[in-house]
């Protein structure tokens, strides 16, 4: 994909804002020397997390300043023919049900826990993962079948609503509302 060199470019937030400090700093006291990436940014990050919310302040208010420039600029932004604008999502729609996956790692998540307390978020969801791939058929039958119900409710709850908003786009609905 080919960027648009005319898209307004990205916010920043307080940290990125307080990085680039940092690093205009480190440029004027060492001005030859090369940086190390990952050593910089450990020095930064611990530096950060030491800092009171007033010193953070600042930083706050320059990413709040970018943010009232990144969304002014977007409102004047129009994307290339072939690009897509990001869609626009029904906060009020309804979710998306779980899959027979989801449902067994529902109900075994806790078990895994009490078992495993160390376990990180990611190792967790690996033996989660490991646990569904060795069960048996007949053991995720049950959560194929709930799934397969909620996703049968699901479809019907959202036909129900498209052929409700298909029915208003029909009836000029909304045009009488406008007028």
């Amino acid at each position: 994909m080919v960027k648009d060199p005319r898209k307004p470019r990205g916010k920043m937030s307080s940290y990125a804002y307080f990085v680039q400090t940092c690093r205009e700093e480190h440029k004027k006291k060492h001005p030859d020397a090369s940086v190390n990436f990952s050593e910089f940014s450990k020095k930064c990050s611990e530096r950060w997390k030491t800092m009171s919310p007033k010193e953070k302040g600042k930083f706050e208010d320059m990413a709040k300043q970018d943010k009232v420039r990144y969304e002014r600029e977007m409102k004047n932004y129009i994307p290339p023919k072939g690009q897509k604008k990001k869609r626009f999502k029904d906060p009020n729609a309804p979710k998306r049900p779980p899959s027979a996956f989801f449902l067994f790692c529902a109900d075994f998540r806790p078990k895994v826990k009490v078992e495993n307390p160390g376990l990180s978020i990611g190792d967790t969801a690996k033996k989660l993962g490991e646990m569904w791939n060795s069960s048996s058929a007949e053991n995720k039958q049950p959560y194929e079948k709930k799934a397969a119900k909620l996703k049968e409710k699901y479809d019907k709850v959202n036909n129900n609503l498209m052929s409700i908003f298909s029915a208003c786009i029909k009836s000029d609905f909304f045009n009488k509302i406008v007028l």
